[in-house]
This record gives structure tokens, sequence and C-alpha cells, in this order.
């Protein structure tokens, strides 16, 4: 009985840590992969519940200025310009560099503070448990700093 619980555990902790990847690579590689993708600045006009919209300037000067939208972050507020990287084949713009980068893993921060409970409690791996915890908030701290 006891490997069954400690295998309900370890999925459910598990499905946390993949979903909370899941949701975070959706945002997280276009700032890793950067590479060959439209950069610029994004200067935040109007700002919604869930979204920032505003005035894009590329880096390229042939590509052309348009209006992008981001999603909302406390960072992002009327006024403030923050360096964007366009997605491909939308007009949305994910925050580039180090602020962007955390910003986009906040959900695999939680995720991994969510499932260290699970894994200290019910698989009794303290230490991973604790390791799983200082990650996740390691990541969280760092994203509010950095942006």
């Amino acid at each position: 009985m006891t490997h069954v619980r400690n295998a309900a555990v370890a999925l459910v902790a598990l499905l946390l840590l993949v979903a909370g990847a899941w949701s975070s690579w959706n945002s997280a590689q276009h700032v890793l992969l950067a590479k060959g993708r439209e950069h610029g600045t994004l200067a935040v006009t109007d700002c919604n519940d869930e979204t920032c919209s505003g005035r894009y300037t590329p880096e390229d000067p042939s590509s052309t200025r348009r209006t992008l939208t981001i999603a909302r972050s406390v960072a992002a507020e009327k006024g403030v310009t923050i360096p964007v990287v366009v997605k491909p084949g939308t007009d949305e713009g994910v925050r580039a560099g180090w602020g962007g980068g955390l910003h986009a893993w906040l959900p695999l921060g939680g995720a991994l503070l969510l499932a260290a409970p699970l894994v200290g409690g019910g698989l009794r791996l303290r230490r991973t448990a604790w390791s799983l915890a200082g990650v996740g908030g390691a990541v969280l701290v760092a994203a509010f700093f950095a942006l």
C-alpha cells in the first residue's frame, strides 16, 4: 500500500512540475531562443487588467513600427519603455533580457513551491523538498527584483 501512495504522490508532484514547465515555455521560448527574432522596445501607452499595449520601435530600421501588446506585470505601466522580443506572426511581445526570462519562468517557480510539500510530506524526501522550495522561491524573488 505504501508503494501505491508513493507512486500517487510522485505522479501528482510530477504533474505539477510538467504543467509549470509547459506553461512557462510558451513565453520562455521567445526569450531564450531570441536569435533571429524581431527585437525592439515597447513604449507602454495603455494597460488593462491583463495586457498592456503601446508603440513598438524595432531595432532593425527596415522593420515597420506598429502597436504591440504585452502581458501585464507589476513593472509594465503607462509611460514605461520595455525591451521586447516579438512573437513570430503576431502583434504580441514578450519582455526581453533577464527580467523577461525570469518573468517567463514564474509558473515553473510556483509549481516548484507547490510540489515541495508533496515531496517532503508525501515521499519523505525532506532535502529534495527543501531544494525544490529553494529553487522555486529563488525564481520568484529574482523575478521580483529583476522587474
